[in-house]
């Protein structure tokens, strides 16, 4: 080969061929460790030879290279002494008792509320108790993670947790109430933030918060004023190493830019106006100073600006009155047709109501068995064929109001129109019913990417495909790029990840 070919251009290596390369050279010992960052800087022998070559026959630079930012190297800890049976099992018995009264206990309470709501005079009745029932499950579901957190913790603190014992256990439950509590879902809506403020994280004004992965050690976290957080960020404000939990803080300044998919480990921080590319990472120690951009896994300083559009006011009425018409929407219209959904229809279809009954009444347990498996049946056929068809037309039709190329407010009716086709474009049940099979381009082509020729090799996708929301198509589900208190909308057709 030609010292100066380059890898990808010249002699048609791909990632995973490079890859490759990169871990026969570690099995090296007489070589140096080179990743793939390494060859995408220099992708030719030449340059990777000159790169790693020994100090004393290095060429002398006519400029001085960059200095790489400093990582801080993790303070080693003892390992404590091996946990035996004796803690192992009773941790893991209490974990699956816990387990076993979360799921019964709401189940329990579902049938009993069913029953109540199926005794409904007419359809508005059952409506009406489907909406009593709702809101109040709604209530106990979100306020029950914060009286347990505060309850059981208190006030998150820098510590060490040993695991498998009884402080690990309160750790573990709180994080798992948390995690599932339904104000989880209201992640890029204020009441998201608030949420977070009500089990300890000190969060300023004018935050926006995309990002799912809720942190555990909420008291740790602190995010300063007009801060973006941007989907599928991590800042647990915990990590396990050597048999314990290790927690730290996690600080973000005034007006900080955390892209997509990022990692902030223990004792990391932003400072004010500081940026954080896609991607990227910022292991314990590492601190970004005010106004600076970094990018990588760790991260290092770039000059890259990601931030896109800039900030402009969103004011508090604003804020409160998206995340009403959002509770509204949860309590007057899902809630109930998640508890009375099925009463509700069989109150407006009264003969499918006495047919059934009838049914169950001639056949007694067998009835009741057979019922059961035919209703989940044609629940799960046609809650997909619906999917299906909702996947392939609403996204579409109420993406004719976004105009390509304008700007909009955060917390407006577009935006809500974005958040509703980000979820319908990336329904996980989906992916995976359809993903690694031939299935996943049809379903690609249906949900709206433009894939041209593709040659079917049974899974081109896999089963963790998403519509990045970044920036915006009209015709075809795209991504967003929310900034402050606005977003950009583009008109540029979106690639599938896998």
């Amino acid at each position: 080969m030609p010292p100066d070919a380059n890898f990808f251009d010249d002699l048609g290596a791909d990632s995973l061929v490079m890859a490759r390369f990169c871990a026969r050279v570690r099995k090296r010992p007489d070589l140096p460790t080179v990743s793939m960052k390494d060859v995408y800087r220099h992708p030719t022998i030449a340059t990777l030879a000159v790169a790693f070559a020994p100090v004393a026959a290095a060429p002398i630079p006519t400029a001085r290279p960059p200095v790489p930012a400093p990582v801080a190297r993790p303070v080693p800890i003892e390992r404590p002494a091996p946990v035996g049976t004796p803690r192992y099992v009773p941790c893991g018995a209490l974990q699956l008792l816990v387990l076993i009264g979360l799921t019964a206990l709401p189940a329990l309470v579902a049938a009993r509320a069913y029953a109540w709501i199926s005794a409904g005079a007419d359809v508005l009745d059952v409506y009406l108790r489907s909406v009593v029932f709702g809101g109040a499950a709604f209530v106990g579901a979100c306020a029950l993670p914060i009286v347990a957190k505060w309850v059981l913790v208190g006030r998150w603190r820098p510590q060490q947790i040993r695991i498998w014992s009884l402080h690990y256990l309160r750790f573990w439950l709180v994080k798992t109430l948390i995690r599932t509590s339904p104000l989880a879902l209201f992640a890029g809506s204020p009441i998201y933030v608030l949420y977070l403020r009500a089990v300890g994280a000190k969060i300023g004004r004018g935050v926006v918060i995309l990002s799912r992965s809720l942190p555990v050690c909420t008291d740790l976290l602190t995010i300063g004023a007009g801060t973006v957080v941007r989907k599928d960020v991590s800042m647990a404000c915990y990590r396990a190493h050597a048999d314990v939990i290790q927690t730290g803080r996690v600080m973000l300044g005034r007006d900080v830019l955390a892209s997509e998919s990022t990692v902030l480990d223990i004792d990391t921080a932003l400072g004010d106006g500081a940026q954080l590319g896609h991607r990227s990472a910022l292991h314990t120690g590492q601190a970004v100073p005010a106004g600076e951009r970094w990018h990588g896994s760790p991260a290092q300083r770039t000059h890259v600006d990601f931030r896109t559009v800039g900030p402009v006011r969103c004011g508090s009425v604003r804020r409160a009155v998206y995340g009403l018409m959002q509770l509204l929407a949860v309590v007057l219209l899902y809630l109930p047709m998640i508890a009375g959904g099925v009463a509700i229809v069989l109150a407006v279809f009264p003969r499918l109501s006495a047919f059934v009954d009838a049914w169950v009444t001639a056949h007694g347990v067998g009835g009741m068995v057979a019922e059961a498996l035919l209703g989940s049946f044609l629940l799960v056929l046609g809650g997909v064929v619906g999917g299906l068809l909702i996947v392939a037309t609403v996204p579409r039709l109420i993406a004719l109001a976004i105009r390509p190329g304008r700007v909009y407010r955060l917390y407006g009716v577009r935006y809500w129109i974005h958040r509703t086709i980000a979820r319908l474009t990336n329904r996980n049940f989906l992916n995976a019913l359809l993903g690694d099979s031939s299935y996943i381009v049809g379903y690609q082509r249906l949900v709206g990417y433009d894939l041209n020729r593709v040659e079917q090799t049974g899974s081109n996708f896999g089963q963790r495909t998403r519509t990045r929301t970044r920036t915006w198509s009209r015709s075809v589900p795209g991504r967003w790029s929310p900034t402050g208190c606005r977003s950009t909308t583009r008109s540029t057709r979106p690639r599938p990840s896998a």
